[in-house]
């Protein structure tokens, strides 16, 4: 059992950050102990750690919540799960095709200014005759 000063630190979170989570629906309702301070439990850290993992690939607020929802729900909403997972898992790949061309054109762009630098940098030098 943790504080959520103790969460906060451990996934680099600010306990603003976790409970704005909670408040909307993105993590399940944390465990509160008798004076109703958070008790988060090792089955709140792993969802803290799969929201967090998701949020840091792009995928979006409310395909989370919605998750978070269906899982909260049962097993019965296996299917509609899995098939969420699938297509955020395919947004996901079309976003990386494309920050891959993006990343590819970007290096041809630095490519080039190097290669000009290197040109510009021929130029400027003396041959080595000419320094006697």
């Amino acid at each position: 059992m943790s504080t959520i000063a103790e969460i906060s630190e451990k996934f680099d979170l600010t306990p603003d950050t976790l409970r704005y989570y909670e408040r909307i629906g993105l993590i399940p309702r944390v465990n509160r102990n008798k004076s109703g301070i958070r008790d988060y439990t090792e089955e709140d850290c792993k969802w803290i750690e799969f929201i967090k993992c998701m949020r840091l690939a792009g995928l979006p607020v409310e395909a989370l919540i919605e998750y978070v929802g269906l899982f909260q729900q049962g097993e019965e909403t296996n299917q509609a799960r899995k098939d969420l997972l699938i297509d955020q898992r395919n947004l996901l790949k079309l976003r990386i095709e494309e920050m891959t061309k993006t990343l590819e054109r970007l290096d041809d762009k630095i490519d080039r200014y190097e290669q000009a630098f290197v040109a510009k940098e021929k130029e400027l030098k003396l041959p080595e005759n000419e320094l006697a």
